[in-house]
């Protein structure tokens, strides 16, 4: 067997060029060894594509065939740089430059502008939103927030398309865009959004690679100096490089053609940014002499998850399944996907909560576990059923491990520690870099227990314990490692953006779930209307939909879960139904699916919410509407509120502060954050409602059967206006 992921943080770097290549199958060796000419890899999910590229650039290093200076590796995120990074320094191939096409794009931007154009490079923005805002109100055009959003991509698509103002609408006709507003209205928008740059002197991310192009066409002393610095290229997830990266990537070849691609038509996920699977799948026709390799052997997921992968795929249509890759799986039989239906989306939050509590109460580490879903929107309700599960859980997308505070403290303690160790008490007993570590950090908040509950305290802890486990396997490795050498070990992975792994369960997007895996891996929402997608209406969004299902079927090792909800509300009509590309692949989807809390067989769950009073509770629930105006409610803040955020609160403000009171008493002695007992919306609607009876507080969103058992008594009491501990008597 050879894993594509489960290796120690810190392998023995390889003592010779032949010895990179040991441990890697017929398939992944013939990547690694062709290193002139063209070469294409088809690498299927889990099929260890990193693994192959990395071993090819670390054996041509070390075998004195590439110069490390000379190559170029470009990929679509920080992360899989970053990561590309840790890899070639552990195959002892440091001094490769391993970018996204952004960075690598910018890099050559900042050192040839003063050249190319004089003076220095105008001002980056980060975020183009509020210049696409300004740009509208320029033109005396109203967007709301999601018109502004929706613009925004649009413009985006136009410069990665490499299409002007004036040619977007019969750009976005031609690509069967379904445009948010009037096409001739966004190339107004547009134009205007180009000017205004022009007017602030600032350019944006697509400019970016845009000023790079354009220079690199100009200038041919420049795009000489380019090429005599980086004679081969690796370019990795070539699925989805957009028209405007693969103008920039023919720039830096030339005429050369020392290039390798690796990819899979089938996790085309991003066309909506302007990738295409084209650029991969004609590769053959642009370079006819080309190696081309594919891996088919999956060393991440069990038999069971591969034939769920390989049955979805089965069934795509479109030039991208035709060139579809039959997976192999290479691990030991695991058990079938687990299929559940739930009435609602608060019950099949609850019941994720549930699975993920057990699976860790059964060992597995939270760290193992990802909760994927289709939109960012569907995330505020799980992130609230883990939190009342007591379920660590950490956010995809959020905060970079190395820039978070608690992190960057610790690095200023640690390198304190090295340098003046000899004088520091908190050492004095320390034996080895282990306990040295877990001293100074122990200065930093990290304590030998994790806190309860979860929230900002458990997140804090959870970075400062990854660093303690980061220095064990630092230990374990290089035995006579100092502080000053984990210090440097540090730095070097902040540089290369080299995360050591968090504890903590993840909530995460399909998309941003692309190129991660996990042990366990529970797909929510996986009914109609979100998978596919509502706005999916041509056969080739409904392939992309399919692709992107496919996508998140394999990130799971070996334990995978499928659910969806028959309602989004509770008490909401029961007309949703799983999606149509689970037909044929799940159990009994043959006929109709039973609606009912039985549990069926072959692995199939429907319907499981908790206890009986729950059930109760929940079917004699109406849809929720406000109580002011009568609309119908969707947002869940608002549904918490049982009012919409526009409409007048009648909240009684001394209510809610003893509540409040109530609420900092409890959270301290049970040594939770706050929110873990109730959230300030489910505070505001108590205070609102001032329910007097264990059914009203019930029929609050937030008051779920578990916390109406433990804080139903106190929470009608203060509604009441009784004493309860913990509430000062002045309120």
């Amino acid at each position: 067997m050879t894993p594509a992921t489960h290796s120690t943080l810190f392998p023995q770097v390889p003592d010779a060029a032949d010895a990179v290549l040991e441990g890697l199958d017929p398939e992944q060796r013939e990547v690694a060894t062709a290193l002139h000419g063209p070469v294409c890899v088809l690498a299927g999910a889990g099929t260890g594509k990193t693994r192959a590229i990395t071993h090819r650039i670390a054996y041509g290093v070390r075998a004195g065939i590439l110069q490390p200076s000379s190559v170029l590796a470009v990929t679509f995120t920080n992360r899989a740089a970053g990561e590309m990074r840790g890899r070639l320094r552990q195959l002892g191939a440091s001094g490769v430059q391993a970018r996204t096409f952004h960075s690598a794009a910018l890099r050559q931007l900042q050192y040839f502008w003063p050249k190319a154009v004089g003076g220095s490079l105008p001002r980056l923005v980060d975020r183009k939103i509020q210049l696409v805002a300004d740009a509208a109100a320029a033109c005396h055009v109203r967007l709301d927030r999601g018109e502004l959003r929706d613009v925004t991509a649009e413009i985006e698509w136009s410069k990665v398309t490499q299409t002007v103002p004036a040619d977007y609408a019969a750009a976005a006709a031609k690509a069967g865009r379904d445009a948010p507003r009037h096409p001739a209205e966004i190339a107004q928008l547009y134009a205007a959004y180009e000017d205004l740059k022009r007017d602030r002197a600032v350019i944006d991310f697509e400019d970016v690679l845009l000023l790079t192009v354009a220079i690199l066409q100009d200038r041919h002393d420049i795009a000489e100096e380019v090429r005599a610095q980086y004679q081969h290229f690796v370019v990795d997830e070539y699925q989805d490089v957009s028209p405007l990266q693969q103008r920039l990537l023919e720039l830096w070849l030339g005429e050369r053609d020392n290039l390798c691609v690796v990819g899979d038509a089938s996790q085309t996920i991003y066309s909506f940014t302007g990738a295409s699977p084209d650029h991969l799948l004609d590769f053959r026709t642009r370079h006819p002499g080309a190696t081309v390799v594919k891996l088919v052997r999956d060393y991440r997921s069990s038999p069971q998850v591969v034939h769920l992968a390989n049955g979805l795929l089965a069934q795509a249509r479109g030039r991208a399944a035709e060139h579809r890759l039959e997976l192999i799986s290479q691990r030991a039989p695991g058990p079938d996907p687990v299929y559940s239906e739930y009435t609602d989306e608060p019950a099949e939050a609850e019941g994720a909560a549930r699975r993920v509590r057990d699976l860790i109460a059964s060992g597995v580490p939270a760290a193992e576990i990802a909760i994927l879903f289709r939109t960012n929107s569907q995330s505020e309700i799980y992130e609230q059923a883990l939190a009342d599960a007591g379920v660590p859980y950490q956010l995809r997308g959020a905060e970079r491990f190395f820039d978070r505070p608690e992190v960057r403290k610790a690095g200023i303690a640690l390198r304190g520690a090295a340098r003046f160790g000899g004088n520091d008490a908190l050492l004095d007993d320390t034996v080895d870099l282990p306990s040295q570590v877990r001293a100074v950090l122990s200065g930093e908040g990290w304590t030998s227990q994790p806190p309860a509950g979860s929230g900002a305290v458990r997140e804090r802890w959870e970075s400062l314990a990854a660093l303690v486990h980061l220095a064990q396997d630092f230990a374990a490795a290089k035995p006579d490692a100092t502080l000053g050498d984990l210090v440097a070990e540090l730095d070097e992975r902040a540089g290369a953006q080299h995360a050591p792994p968090v504890q903590g369960v993840t909530l995460a997007s399909l998309h941003s779930a692309k190129g991660l895996e996990w042990d366990v891996v529970l797909l929510v929402g996986v009914a109609e209307g979100m998978m596919p997608i509502t706005y999916a209406k041509t056969d080739e969004q409904i392939e992309e939909e399919r692709r992107l299902l496919y996508v998140g079927v394999t990130r799971a090792r070996e334990h995978l879960s499928v659910s969806w909800a028959l309602s989004r509300s509770p008490g909401g009509r029961p007309g949703r139904r799983p999606s149509r590309f689970l037909d044929g692949l799940r159990p009994g989807s043959g006929n109709a699916a039973p609606r009912g809390g039985t549990v069926g067989t072959g692995g199939v769950v429907r319907g499981t919410t908790g206890g009986v009073e729950d059930v109760v509770r929940r079917v004699n629930r109406k849809p929720a509407r406000c109580r002011v105006c009568g609309r119908t409610l969707t947002d869940a803040g608002e549904m918490k509120l049982m009012r919409c955020e526009d409409c007048p609160s009648d909240m009684d403000e001394g209510l809610y502060q003893r509540l409040r009171d109530w609420r900092a008493a409890q959270a301290e002695r049970s040594g939770q954050p706050d929110f873990c007992v109730f959230t300030d919306k489910t505070l505001m609607a108590i205070a609102e409602a001032v329910p007097a009876t264990p059914a009203e507080l019930a029929g609050i969103p937030g008051v779920l059967t578990r916390k109406l058992k433990r804080f139903g008594t106190d929470v009608l009491a203060i509604c009441a206006g009784q004493d309860v501990e913990g509430v000062e008597d002045e309120h």
